[in-house]
């Protein structure tokens, strides 16, 4: 696809379930590369096929990712042009992609990308939820500990939150959601840009309810609510003052703070003043 000493690698997005949702250019491009790394083959080779794409096709994905990655960056440097697609959506967003690419930047091999359908995209602007900023953090870790630890993390987020979940894990993370963030709105989004689309805006409640009813089926991104700042700046100070005011400047110290600065920021956990805290700390020295 050129004559330069090193080819490129494109990330080309593809459909994440209707397969009209592809651009002329991807479709251009995958016909014209020396090479289509693909997640899952077989999956691929439907889209593949329904456009006419004869390129021969390789696979790339989670437990080949590293090994792989050196294989597909020397046919680079060779001067081979690569595509990159995943099961669906864009390449390298919560995908093993992200290690190839890195690589490759590493390397000095050039990165394009041609930009499409993206299952976060469309389910937070499906949403009706805040989308100025957001906080996406893919698919929650299989381990239950650190899934706990990740949603505890995320509590106090005032942003909207953006999750990937596969069905059998489904109501077990909108529990762990409700249970963790409390009862707040979440657009449940199956099957996009499918048939049987569905994207119900309901509190975390509900949503608990209407799963223990039915069996999840699908695929799913869940957006979900920020946290109220006002709630959340009342569970910071409630959480300071369960702390001596000599406790509370000795997390900050052991932070290499100053006190001066210490102390500013006791002031603003706590909603006071910084002579409040300062004449507090005199009083707890007596």
């Amino acid at each position: 696809m050129n004559g330069k000493d090193k080819g490129t690698l494109y990330l080309v997005a593809t459909p994440i379930g209707n397969l009209a949702d592809i651009t002329y250019r991807a479709v251009e491009t995958l016909r014209s590369v020396d090479l289509i790394a693909a997640e899952d083959t077989r999956h691929s080779r439907i889209l593949l096929d329904h456009y006419g794409v004869a390129a021969p096709v390789t696979s790339y994905h989670e437990h080949n990712k590293y090994e792989k990655a050196e294989v597909l960056v020397g046919k680079l440097k060779e001067g081979l042009d690569i595509a990159l697609i995943t099961d669906a959506g864009t390449p390298a967003i919560s995908d093993p992609g992200e290690v190839l690419v890195g690589i490759c930047r590493q390397e000095g091999i050039k990165v394009t990308s041609l930009p499409g359908p993206s299952a976060v995209i469309t389910a937070i602007s499906l949403s009706g939820l805040p989308s100025r900023s957001f906080a996406f953090e893919g698919f929650l870790p299989a381990d239950n500990t650190e899934r706990k630890s990740v949603l505890e993390r995320l509590r106090g987020e005032q942003r909207t939150i953006v999750l990937y979940e596969a069905p059998h894990r489904l109501k077990k993370t909108l529990e762990l959601l409700l249970d963790t963030l409390g009862d707040r709105r979440i657009c449940v989004c199956r099957e996009l840009t499918k048939i049987h689309e569905e994207t119900p805006l309901m509190l975390l409640s509900e949503a608990v309810a209407a799963f223990a009813e039915q069996p999840p089926r699908g695929e799913f991104v869940l957006v979900v609510e920020g946290a109220d700042p006002k709630k959340t700046a009342e569970e910071s100070r409630s959480l300071w003052q369960e702390l001596s005011l000599s406790e509370h400047l000795q997390q900050y110290l052991d932070k290499g703070l100053d006190k001066k600065e210490a102390m500013k920021k006791m002031a603003a956990d706590r909603g006071c003043s910084r002579r409040d805290i300062y004449n507090g700390l005199l009083e707890e020295e007596k």
